[in-house]
């Protein structure tokens, strides 16, 4: 088990956890697996125990997590403001899950920073606030947030209270932060946490199924004309990406977690080492790029893209129009390559 949860740091967190009277659980805008994945599994182990929690995120999760056990008892701020704004306020307790600091939460950041309850950050992303938690729980080299989540229980001894609803969550969280166990973040610790989730009865080919067996017919529509005909490759800098205009995404009906996964097929080309993937939306470019080996993309995203994530998976953002972010990637692209020349050979 990571060395993160120590024994002072479990006593302090058993004491906010008893005198709590509100417990609200959060996380980054935007949601992926792993938050969600998170959340849901925190939430359904605390719900098990009577304690009285609640999840709170900025915005919808993506289709392909709609699935998820206890998804619909997520009260999200874009849509209920007048529902989350009070249960931040009167939280005695709030846990903040899979984000670093306070602004990737988008429009909850400034509820977040005016709460006057305890700010428990559970995370394993770079550099983190120190200053805004209450307790912290960073551990960069473990595989995921869910990961860490089951850490926790077992650093509070109740994986006896793991059970199909928060094991499937946090299980679920561990695959998409892995790439299904494949990236190389997974450990032999990431391995041993699967087999025993699964000991607690778990469907694991079901939730591989709904996690990547589910596609609409104009996400694949979308898929291979990305591939087809916006996949731009520079085979001198092994490096490779697609972009896709507003336009091009309302053609294909895109609706949110259409272009999940597209950034990764683009980095299983042969030869590729750096992936990127360029997504416009009302004078704002979303960018994400992935690697091989110790290509550093969360450099290029914050010294490049007001952005920054993990070593082999992080995001930015470009403002103006999607063609001027895509001339200044190939711009700064040469220099990049140069300065990490090693990485790429």
């Amino acid at each position: 088990m990571t060395s993160i949860f120590t024994s002072d740091k479990i006593t302090a967190l058993r004491k906010l956890l008893e005198e709590a009277k509100l417990i609200v659980i959060t996380s980054h805008r935007s949601p992926d697996g792993d938050s969600i994945g998170c959340s849901l599994g925190l939430y359904h182990f605390l719900k098990k125990q009577g304690y009285p929690v609640v999840v709170c995120h900025p915005d919808i999760a993506p289709g392909f997590l709609q699935w998820m056990p206890g998804i619909k008892d997520i009260t999200l701020l874009e849509r209920e403001p007048e529902i989350v704004k009070p249960l931040i306020a009167d939280a005695d307790l709030i846990f903040c899950l899979d984000y670093h600091h306070p602004s990737r939460t988008g429009k909850m950041e400034e509820l977040l920073v005016n709460s006057n309850a305890a700010k428990v950050i559970i995370d394993h992303h770079r550099d983190p606030d120190k200053d805004f938690a209450t307790l912290l729980f960073s551990d960069i080299t473990s595989s995921s947030t869910s990961q860490l989540i089951y850490d926790l229980i077992e650093s509070l001894e109740k994986t006896d209270l793991i059970d199909e609803l928060s094991g499937t969550c946090i299980y679920t969280g561990i695959v998409t932060d892995t790439g299904s166990f494949r990236f190389s973040c997974t450990s032999a610790r990431t391995h041993h946490i699967a087999g025993e989730i699964q000991k607690k009865g778990i469907h694991t080919w079901e939730i591989h199924e709904n996690l990547f067996d589910a596609n609409s017919l104009n996400r694949l529509k979308l898929v291979s004309y990305s591939l087809l005909e916006k996949l731009v490759i520079y085979p001198e800098y092994k490096t490779a990406f697609v972009w896709l205009t507003q336009e091009e995404e309302e053609r294909f009906e895109v609706v949110k977690g259409d272009t999940e996964g597209i950034v990764n097929q683009v980095l299983s080309i042969q030869g590729i080492r750096l992936a990127g993937f360029f997504k416009e939306s009302e004078q704002i470019v979303k960018i994400s790029f992935r690697s091989k080996g110790e290509i550093p993309t969360n450099k290029l995203c914050s010294h490049h893209f007001e952005g920054g994530g993990h070593l082999n998976a992080s995001g930015g953002k470009f403002v103006g129009k999607i063609e001027d972010a895509v001339k200044k990637f190939v711009t700064i692209l040469p220099n990049f390559v140069e300065e990490n020349k090693a990485q790429f050979e």
